[in-house]
């Protein structure tokens, strides 16, 4: 009977195998040894130019938050939907879908609430003109709930470099 695997195809085999394993192993070794820049880690309130966290939430905010939950869901509201703002640079809530109002705390800094409770659901930004006519200008946007407001959103925007810098914004916010 023929030999289909000859010895020596079987050892070059492992070899590869156990080094292309330790190669990694060295590879991940090397990654964790190495800090990543602060602007690089993703998480928030980790750039160097960003205030840290999100500004806490004033009593009048939070009574109007619980406000616009009491009002109840626009008529047009669909579990499973989406909800949409388009916010300008300067924090004015110029058009959108369930949004009730937007604040700007600072530069970069946004606070959008919406009418319905946004707990289990999805956020996504990006920045956008406020008008339909233009191309927005370059930089870079995060999202996060708004802590210690179950209908609201935290925005943060940055220009190119990484400085939290005023820009207008489209938010969507997908329900279950």
């Amino acid at each position: 009977m023929a030999r289909l695997i000859s010895g020596r195809a079987v050892a070059v085999t492992f070899g590869v195998l156990a080094l292309t394993l330790a190669g990694g192993g060295i590879a991940a070794a090397a990654q964790t040894t190495t800090a990543k820049p602060a602007a690089q880690t993703g998480q928030p309130g980790t750039r160097p130019a960003a205030p840290a966290g999100q500004p806490t939430v004033t009593p009048a905010e939070a009574a109007q938050a619980r406000a616009a939950l009491r009002e109840g869901v626009s008529p047009s509201f669909v579990a499973g939907s989406t909800s949409f703002a388009v916010v300008s640079s300067a924090g004015v809530l110029l058009r959108g879908r369930d949004s009730v109002s937007a604040t700007r705390y600072g530069p970069g800094q946004y606070q959008v609430i919406f009418n319905h409770t946004l707990v289990r659901g999805g956020h996504v930004a990006n920045i956008g003109d406020a008008v339909d006519c233009c191309i927005p200008p370059a930089g870079e946007v995060s999202v996060a709930p708004r802590l210690g407001t179950p209908n609201g959103v935290f925005v943060q925007t940055f220009n190119s470099a990484g400085a939290p810098s005023d820009r207008p914004f489209h938010l969507a916010v997908f329900t279950p």
